[in-house]
Formats: structure tokens, sequence, C-alpha cells
């Protein structure tokens, strides 16, 4: 089954088509030939969200089971056949899917292709013991490296578990736990993969120079004989109120090169007028050096080396709005908390700027026109918008519906969600020069990469 290319309003000339194969698997198809390259993204509709209590981390040690051979392609076969032919490959995991992409030249898509559908309808066959404890020491050491052992590496963590109470399908991270990490067995892995891993749980999409009659037919021929599987269960629910209704907050005591204060915001959920607008607020108030608050607390107050506010967009629950500060030498957080609250307050008081919207409208769309530009990032943002919300061609027109939000929106969700009563806070002291709490060292950057929807992690 398929659609015309036909182009939507707002898509700014961008096309897809949409195909279904029998054993349920979805098909998107976007021809770009500005280049002889093309990309493929897999989306599987499994996260963290999936897991249950005392088997989190699974989804993640998945993603890095994939990758060490199946039926056709043993060991690092998979990455030796897509580098050797000229292209790109990863996967990441997040909350609410996990992802595999290449990009390849033209004329070695069918490699890409068929590779895909070989780990796919395979992988059961080579996975074993001896690739079960590898991975998983992969995955211990990878959380070492990224979260237990670097200045603020656990903050995310924390301020999740914060955020989303006990219980909550969002309150562990993709990365997992130590103890479930090492309590995951084999069976565990081989049912994981039966019951998520099958063609009606994923959609498959492909951009770029590419022949969609002949693509097609491989999609067909590679994926068309692999079984479906009905034995998936519906995510936990994920709602909750709009708003926390107090804050919560935590102190930690730890090596780190300054003072820090994190935050995390309760917002509306991805797919939604009022998160569209939500990401409007942040980017006046912290995406980058002309926001507000840079522009108060390191330009004019020079309390702070770093001010950002960024947004984790969530489809199965609440999005985050991320607020971190790292101290100037000496300063202390109630300050910086204080000019914090002193600037939402003002901002839900009085709104945006006609400026403050035209800047910040324009620098997310040209945010969303990069992703778009390149055929990897409208693979997966055609992924994305298939498995999240049902219908890729939304992809096509999301920069228009931000372009289309109003300063009064703006005001609006400010007022509502950006309140002292409806945050979780971190707050990081240095340890002194005798192991206990007190005045930090030299200023430090942070070198801690929280984003669970890059590398490895969503």
């Amino acid at each position: 089954m398929g659609h015309t290319a036909t182009a939507r309003a707002g898509s700014g000339g961008l096309t897809a088509t949409e195909h279904r194969l029998a054993n349920g698997l979805r098909v998107v198809l976007s021809e770009d030939h500005l280049t002889p390259v093309a990309a493929v993204c897999l989306w599987y509709d499994v996260g963290s969200r999936h897991e249950v209590k005392g088997r989190t981390g699974l989804a993640h040690l998945f993603e890095h089971l994939m990758f060490q051979g199946s039926a056709s392609v043993p060991g690092n076969g998979h990455f030796e056949l897509v580098q050797g032919a000229g292209g790109s490959l990863n996967g990441t995991t997040s909350f609410e899917r996990t992802n595999y992409f290449e990009t390849m030249p033209t004329h070695q898509l069918e490699l890409a292709l068929w590779l895909e559908a070989d780990r796919m309808g395979s992988l059961l066959a080579a996975l074993d013991d001896e690739s079960m404890e590898n991975q998983r020491d992969v995955v211990k050491n990878e959380r070492r490296q990224r979260y237990d052992n670097v200045p603020y590496g656990t903050a995310f963590e924390r301020l999740t578990a914060l955020a989303y109470p006990e219980g909550h399908p969002y309150h562990h991270t993709p990365i997992g736990s130590m103890a479930d990490l090492d309590a995951a067995s084999l069976e565990d892995a081989r049912t994981f993969f039966r019951t998520y891993y099958a063609p009606n749980n994923a959609v498959l999409s492909v951009v770029g120079d590419i022949d969609p009659e002949q693509t097609l037919a491989w999609i067909e021929k590679y994926f068309g004989t692999i079984p479906s599987h009905d034995g998936k269960q519906p995510p936990r629910d994920g709602s909750l109120p709009d708003v926390i209704g107090e804050q919560l907050r935590e102190e930690i005591v730890e090596e780190v090169p300054a003072r820090a204060l994190m935050a995390a915001y309760r917002l509306p959920h991805d797919g939604t007028r009022e998160c569209d607008a939500a990401d409007v607020a942040l980017t006046i108030l912290g995406g980058g050096e002309s926001s507000l608050l840079h522009n108060r607390l390191v330009r004019r107050d020079q309390t702070a080396v770093a001010a950002g506010f960024g947004m984790l967009r969530l489809a199965g629950a609440p999005s985050l709005g991320w607020l971190d500060v790292k101290t100037s030498s000496g300063v202390e957080i109630p300050a910086i908390e204080a000019a914090v609250d002193e600037e939402l307050a003002r901002f839900a008081a009085e709104g945006p700027t006609a400026e403050e919207m035209e800047r910040a409208q324009a620098q997310l769309e040209r945010e969303w026109l990069d992703r778009l530009s390149t055929v990897a990032g409208r693979a997966d943002e055609l992924c994305r918008y298939a498995v999240l919300f049902g219908d890729p061609q939304l992809a096509l027109t999301a920069v228009q519906r931000v372009l289309d939000i109003t300063a009064e929106e703006v005001q609006a969700v400010a007022a509502a969600r950006l309140r002292p009563d409806n945050r979780a806070v971190l707050v990081y002291e240095p340890l002194a020069a005798d192991g206990t709490g007190g005045e930090e060292g030299e200023e430090g950057e942070e070198n801690a990469d929280s984003d669970e929807n890059e590398g490895a992690e969503q």
C-alpha cells in the first residue's frame, strides 16, 4: 500500500510515501537526488519505558547486542561491511524507541537493507552467552565512563528519578543500573528480542538518491518473509498532573569543578501545540548566548560561567525543561536561584517581546531545517513521527507549526509551568580539600553528556 508523493502545505516541497508489508512493517520513502547517498533508518517501538523494575537497561543492552553478529554476519561484520562500502552507521536507545541507521553511497543501498533485515530476522540464531557477557561488560563500562566517573555525570539520572515518581515508566533512564545489568540473563534477552524486534513493531525509512520502485522491491525481498509477533504489551501509562505541586530537591557533594544548579520542569507532551510553545519559551530563556538567562547570569551579573535551558520532548509522558547553570568562583547557589526565579517570573508576567519571538523562532526553524536537510536527519524524523504519532508526514510540516506559535501562547505556558512548585532541583557542591563540602577550587567546565537522545542511550 502506498501514498502519492504530493508535497503538503508547509513541507517546503519535501515529500514522502508510505507503504506497509503484509507482516506489518511500515515503510516510508523520500526521494532526494541532490547527492548520491541514501539513508536507512529503522525505529523499533521499544525503549526504557517498556522495561519493568529489576530488568532496567535491557533496551539499551539489546541495542549493543544488535551489533554482535547475526546468522549471516558474524562478529563485527555489520560495522565492517558498512564502513568497507563507504558508509557510516550507529544505533541509539531512548525512553521511547531504539533506532539503527546507516548512510550509504546510493549503489550500496541494497547492502544496508539486507544487513538490517538479516539481524531483524536471524539475530537469535547468533545470540549466545559469549556475546551476552561481552556486551554486558561494554554497557557497564559505558556507564562508568559517561555517568559514574565524570563530573555531574549522574545529574540526568538523578533529575529523572526526581521528576518522575517511583513506579513511573520514565523513572529510570535507558542506561540501566549496574545491578539490573548483572541480573539480565540470556533468556531475558531472547524474550526481549522476540517481543519487540518484529516487523510489525518497526518503521523503516529510506531517504535520498533512491529509485522508490527498486527500493520497495528490495525491502519486500529481504524483510517480507520475517514473521510478525503479537506478544507485545503496551507501555505503562506515563500520564501525570500538569504541575508537580512542590519543589523536589536534592543536594550532592561531589568532586566537581564548580557549584551547579540544575532543574527539570514538567512540561506538556510532545506532539501538542503547548509543547511547541514551551520550546519557544525555553529558547528565549536559555537557548544560547543571546538568551535571557545567559545575558542576566553570565554577562550582566557575572555569577555564572554557563547558563542554559533545553527541552527533552517526550510523547508518552510530560516533557521536561532542563535548566543548567554552572556558577562563577565563590558564588553560592541561593544567589543564582533567586536570579533565575526573578527572570522566570518576569517572563511569565510580561511575556516575550516581538524581537525575542522572532529570534527564537528563527533559531528553532534553522535547527529543524538543518535536520531535514540531511538524508539521515530526515529519515530519523520520518521514523519518529511514524512511531510516536502515527503519521510520518507530520515531520515535513513541523517547522511551520513552531512558526505559528504566538507570544500569548508562550507567555501562557511559561506562567503555567515554569514555577518553583513544578520542578525537581539538583544542587552540586564541590568537595573541599579535606573531603567535605565547601568552596570550589578553580573554575572548570563539565565533561559529561547526559543527553539520553544521543550516542548509545537516547
